[in-house]
């Protein structure tokens, strides 16, 4: 994780924590407003997890593709994993 902090550095974990904000707000505006804090948490920890699986399980061109590919691929990842908590919860 350390090593992942120091590429990407403390501005793209920010940006990643704004991406699941977002991607938590317009699940929770999806579902009529409610459960926003779930959301808002299961968005932020997903965009935050998912990079860094994607680069554990060896694919290697995502942080070699820049920061706009990471935040992509963090984004796409909590919306998919927002879907299933709202299809498992509401």
């Amino acid at each position: 994780m350390e090593g992942f902090v120091e590429a990407l550095g403390w501005v793209a974990l920010v940006l990643l924590v704004v991406v699941g904000l977002m991607a938590g707000w317009g699940a929770s505006a999806v579902s009529g407003g409610r459960h926003l804090g779930r959301y808002l948490l299961v968005g932020v920890v997903t965009a935050l997890a998912v990079p860094l699986l994607v680069i554990a399980a060896g694919i290697g061109a995502l942080a070699a593709s820049g920061i706009v590919m990471v935040l992509l691929v963090a984004a796409v990842g909590s919306v998919i994993v927002l879907a299933v908590v709202r299809l498992l919860f509401d």
